[in-house]
């Protein structure tokens, strides 16, 4: 859920004075989005919570620095995860693995389960790397971040109907990779 205009400019006010109360709400309200958003885009839960913890670092230096966000918080934080994955995956370019999502075992106990809910995880990541770094963008916004198609267009600088296309064409790709029907 996201701040109104009002309260948005309010938190803004309020983190640029440092205020203890405002960064706590900040934290509360922004790093379950930010946190799935950089979950979607690294695979996996230790190193998104990293991420995660490296972007409201960030924030908190931009403040001491005078260089803290000026319009918008929310786009803002955007703005600073996309950064924070890009400079991960860079650092990781050099690795040949996919890392997988840490599966939580307590919805089951069946080791075979837990094996299945892995390889799934480790495909779709897999198949996430085939799409187009555009595709991957609007996945991550969309279902990733869970932002709306326009936010989502604003954030590309693409047209609500382009961002809509690009979901459709990620989506129908993946389809095809994870059911083995091939890129056809």
């Amino acid at each position: 859920m996201t701040p109104k205009v009002k309260d948005e400019q309010r938190l803004l006010t309020g983190v640029r004075q440092l205020d203890p109360d405002t960064l706590t709400e900040v934290h509360d309200l922004y790093y379950p989005a930010i946190f799935r958003y950089i979950a979607f885009r690294v695979g996996s839960q230790e190193t998104a919570e990293d991420l995660t913890s490296e972007v409201f670092a960030r924030l908190l230096n931009a403040v001491r620095e005078r260089s803290a966000p000026q319009n918008t918080l929310r786009g803002w934080l955007y703005g600073v995860a996309s950064r924070v994955v890009a400079d991960h995956h860079r650092k990781q370019y050099r690795e040949d693995r996919i890392k997988t999502l840490e599966i939580d075992s307590t919805g089951s106990a069946d080791p075979a389960d837990i094996v299945s809910n892995k390889l799934t995880v480790a495909a779709l990541a897999s198949a996430l790397t085939g799409l187009t770094k555009d595709q991957q963008e609007v996945i991550a916004l969309r279902f990733g971040y869970g932002m709306p198609i326009r936010e989502a267009a604003d954030v590309m600088g693409k047209s609500e109907g382009a961002i809509k296309q690009l979901q459709a064409r990620a989506i129908a790709s993946l389809t095809r990779v994870m059911t083995g029907k091939g890129s056809g």
